[in-house]
C-alpha cells in the first residue's frame, strides 16, 4: 500500500495525535505550470493592426516625402523636437512615426503572405510525407533536410540580386524559406494521426488516400498546424526585417522596420532615434507572438487542459 492515499498520509505514518509524525515524507504536490495570459500580448497586435490599417487617418505626414528643411529633427519630448513631428524625422526629412506606422503595414502584409505560401507548401509536403512514409517519406524528408541547412539571408540576397528587390519577390522568398519547420512537425503528427482506428476503418473500406488526408487527418493536424503558423510569424518578422537592413527586401524609399534601421545606423550618435524605434516595434511584435504561440500551445493541448495547467 502507497504511504500516500488520496492526497492524505496513511495511518503509518500518523502519530498519536494525529498528526504527520517526523519521519514522514511530505506528501508531493504537483507543480503548476506557469502559462502565457494572451490578453496583453493580442491588446498589442490588435493596436499594431488598427495603426497599420488607418496609418493614413492618424498621421497626415507622407512616408516617402522628403522635406530637408526638418531633417533629423529630435523627438517632442527631447529639447529642439516639435509635437508636429512627434518621434523626429530621419536624414531626409520623413517623418519617423509615419514611417513606422507604414512599416507596420509592410510587415503584416509580408507576414500574411509569405505564411500562406509557407503552410501550403509545409502542409502538403508534411501531410503526404506522413500518410504515405517509405520511399516518399525519405525522398521528402531528405529535400526538406537539405533546404534547412541552406543560409537564408544568403540565399534570398542572391534571388533578390537575380531577380529584383520587390514586394512580391520578398513575399515568395520568405514563404520559400519557412515552410521546412511546418512540413516537419506536419509529417510527425501526421504519422502518429495515421495509427488511430478511423484511419484504419477508412482505409479498409476503401476510401480514396485524398479524402482520408483532407477528411480525417488534416482537421486533427490542424491544432498543431496553428500553433506552428503562430509561432512561424517571428521568423517571418525577422527575415523580413534583415533582408529590409540589408538592401534585399523592399526597394528604397518604401518604409519598412530594417530599411529604417538600415538608415539610421550611420546616424546612431547624431539620430538615434531613427533606428530606435523600428528596432523595439520589431522586439514588442516578436515577444507578442511568441506570447500568443505559446498560449495556443497549452490552450489546445488537452493533456494540458485535463492537469488544470
Amino acid at each position: 500500500m502507497s504511504q500516500i492515499e488520496g492526497g492524505r498520509p496513511s495511518s503509518g505514518l500518523l502519530n498519536r495525535r494525529g498528526a504527520l509524525s517526523a519521519d514522514a515524507p511530505l506528501p508531493i504536490r504537483p507543480r503548476r505550470r506557469w502559462h502565457v495570459n494572451p490578453v496583453l500580448p493580442l491588446l498589442v497586435i490588435f493596436v499594431l493592426f488598427c495603426a497599420a490599417l488607418f496609418a493614413p487617418f492618424i498621421t497626415p505626414w507622407d512616408p516617402i516625402k522628403h522635406d530637408l528643411i526638418h531633417s533629423l529633427m529630435p523627438p517632442a519630448w527631447v529639447p529642439g523636437g516639435s509635437m508636429a513631428h512627434l518621434l523626429g524625422t530621419d536624414s531626409f526629412g520623413r517623418d519617423v512615426f509615419s514611417r513606422l506606422l507604414y512599416g507596420t503595414r509592410v510587415t503584416f502584409l509580408v507576414v500574411c503572405f509569405s505564411l500562406i505560401v509557407a503552410v501550403t507548401i509545409g502542409t502538403s509536403v508534411g501531410l503526404v510525407a506522413g500518410y504515405k512514409g517509405g520511399k516518399v517519406d525519405a525522398v521528402l524528408m531528405r529535400l526538406t533536410d537539405s533546404l534547412l541547412t541552406l543560409p537564408r539571408i544568403l540565399v534570398a540576397i542572391i534571388v533578390a540580386a537575380a531577380v529584383g528587390a520587390s514586394f512580391q519577390t520578398l513575399v515568395l522568398v520568405v514563404g520559400c524559406l519557412v515552410w521546412m519547420s511546418i512540413a516537419r512537425l506536419v509529417r510527425a503528427e501526421t504519422k502518429t494521426v495515421q495509427n488511430k482506428e478511423f484511419v484504419s476503418y477508412a482505409r479498409a473500406i476503401g476510401v480514396p488516400s485524398w479524402v482520408i488526408i483532407l477528411r480525417h487527418i488534416l482537421p486533427n493536424v490542424f491544432p498543431v498546424l496553428i500553433v506552428v503558423t503562430t509561432l512561424e510569424i517571428s521568423h517571418v518578422i525577422m527575415l523580413e526585417a534583415g533582408l529590409s537592413f540589408l538592401g534585399a527586401g523592399l526597394p528604397p524609399p518604401q518604409p519598412s522596420w530594417g530599411g529604417m534601421i538600415a538608415d539610421g545606423r550611420s546616424l546612431i550618435s547624431t539620430g538615434w532615434w531613427i533606428a530606435l524605434f523600428p528596432g523595439l516595434m520589431i522586439v514588442v511584435t516578436i515577444l507578442s507572438c511568441n506570447g500568443i504561440g505559446d498560449w495556443l500551445r497549452d490552450f489546445l493541448d488537452p493533456k494540458t487542459r485535463q492537469r488544470g495547467y
